[in-house]
């Protein structure tokens, strides 16, 4: 006889907490059990967020992982408690060895590494004058620091999180009036340091090359295992990087131990740094190749790209291509129409899911891409829902009469990002909590404001909304971080500097 089956009931939350005090569930199952906890607590309806704290600078503000860094990195704040307090504030440095760059680096969970340091986070951090600390994220301590070079001036840091590096760039090279009228050729454009972590360790430096990658590169980047090159004639092209490293890798070299390149001396120490180790002789073969007037994004399931064409008559819109053969997706080309002074953005979404997110100032819209692996047919672009403003759909008159009885006619329509009306500006992913937080901003009363409205990742559902109390101008730049129980909005206003902070709190009605 077939045992019958058991049917699956709520499981109440003080039931799962129960659970865990008692080490019934392993970690992963705990921490997904913790968040769906969370998320049930977030969406009541005596739960809101309360701003607590709020702070200014002169300098950047930066939020991470909990973290709040003020002063080019130098103070940290933590926002794990009901009020940011400070982790720490690092001894003042010279303008010559302020940080210009940091990145948060998280361990790995299944490695055994050669220090226990080594598997906790650690900020890494560049500063002016060429030197990569490795930091810890909690106290500041000085964890492992690496020279990069006397003769390339870094400025970059930026992640390949799928392969577990990351890379350093270096400011581009200028060719000046001077050296033109000298004959002069200035043929390096850059170079890039490559990085793995867990523990750090060097790939090399290579150098981009007119010679090679030829005239008029504007920018180089890294991202899943590819060299991404941008071209002045809005090209951009693909390289493998795996393949550019087992072609024209001229020395392996390791942190602390010495190097031939450097004549015996010690790779990562000053003054000598680290050498130039990946000599790239003639141009490695072309992965993929596009012109676009924004870039190029790759992602999706199958792989996909979405770039914008530069002709002027394929402006404003968006189209998205197979990565296999170039070929264009059924219903590929999106366009919002929108008159507005911001241009709508699209990229794919950070959940992994494949899907793409394109944002208007009135529409947002989720999209899927179908299509099999292995198919001759076109992939297809299906809308998997969408959100929309809140706005009186009466058309503005273009024609107002005054108190005198002369006719006005107005020379220009309202935009669809008018400041006096409900308008889309951003969209974050908390991705434990599966939530996308839409800021929404309007100024019918004559004061821009902002609120957060928190919808379904899945199906898009509105679930809850929050209001900030400072008012949100346009006209200066905003960030805004959506982290759990944790929002933080950073404007800069001029010169200065910004960061509120709202906690969840429990409110009576």
């Amino acid at each position: 006889m077939m045992a019958p089956c058991r049917r699956k009931r709520a499981v109440h939350s003080t039931e799962l907490l129960s659970w865990r005090s008692r080490g019934i569930k392993d970690a992963g199952t705990i921490l997904r059990h913790n968040m769906k906890i969370l998320r049930a607590i977030l969406l009541q309806d005596n739960r809101n967020f309360i701003k607590v704290w709020s702070k200014t600078s002169k300098s950047t503000i930066t939020y991470e992982s909990g973290k709040i860094y003020f002063e080019n990195y130098q103070s940290c704040y933590s926002c794990l408690h009901s009020q940011p307090h400070v982790l720490y504030k690092l001894p003042k440095r010279s303008k010559l060895e302020k940080f210009e760059d940091a990145l948060l680096c998280q361990s790995s969970v299944d490695k055994t590494l050669p220090f226990p340091s080594d598997h906790k986070p650690s900020l890494l951090a560049l500063s002016a004058n060429n030197w990569l600390y490795r930091l810890s994220p909690e106290t500041g301590e000085e964890l492992q620091k690496v020279y990069l070079s006397p003769n390339h001036k870094f400025r970059y840091l930026g992640w390949d999180v799928g392969q577990e590096m990351f890379y350093v760039k270096s400011v581009q090279n200028k060719e000046t009036s001077l050296a033109r009228q000298a004959g002069i050729t200035q043929n390096t454009v850059m170079h890039l340091a490559i990085f793995r972590v867990f523990p750090l360790e060097i790939v090399g430096i290579l150098e981009i090359n007119k010679k090679v990658f030829g005239n008029g590169v504007t920018d180089v980047a890294l991202s899943q295992g590819v060299l991404m090159v941008s071209h002045s004639n809005k090209s951009v092209k693909l390289y493998s990087f795996e393949h550019i490293l087992k072609t024209h890798l001229t020395e392996k070299i390791t942190l602390g131990k010495p190097s031939s390149l450097l004549g015996g001396r010690t790779v990562g120490e000053s003054p000598f740094g680290i050498p130039v180790n990946i000599q790239i002789s003639d141009c490695p073969p072309v992965l993929f190749e596009v012109s676009s007037n924004n870039g190029v994004q790759v992602g999706g399931h199958p792989w996909h790209y979405i770039y914008t064409p530069p002709h002027k008559k394929h402006q404003g819109t968006h189209h998205i291509c197979s990565l296999k053969d170039g070929s264009m997706a059924t219903n590929g080309i999106q366009n919002m129409n929108c008159c507005s002074l911001e241009s709508d953005g699209i990229f794919f979404h950070p959940d992994d899911s494949g899907r793409i997110i394109h944002i208007g100032p009135i529409t947002i819209n989720v999209l899927k891409i179908l299509g099999e692996l292995n198919s001759s047919l076109p992939s297809k672009v299906v809308l998997d829902f969408s959100m929309a403003t809140h706005r009186n759909n009466n058309p503005t008159s273009q024609v107002t009469v005054t108190s005198s009885g002369r006719t006005v006619k107005r020379r220009f329509q309202q935009l669809d990002d008018d400041p006096e009306q409900e308008t889309f500006r951003t969209v974050e992913y908390e991705d434990e909590l599966d939530l996308l937080a839409v800021v929404v901003t309007n100024g019918e009363e004559g004061e821009g404001r902002a609120s957060i409205r928190l919808h379904d990742n899945l199906s898009g559902e509105l679930l809850h909304t929050v209001d900030l109390d400072e008012p949100w101008d346009e006209t200066y730049r905003h960030e805004l971080v959506f982290d759990k129980d944790t929002i933080v909005h950073i404007e800069q206003k001029n010169a200065n500097f910004c960061c509120h902070v709202y906690k969840l709190e429990s409110t009576t009605k």
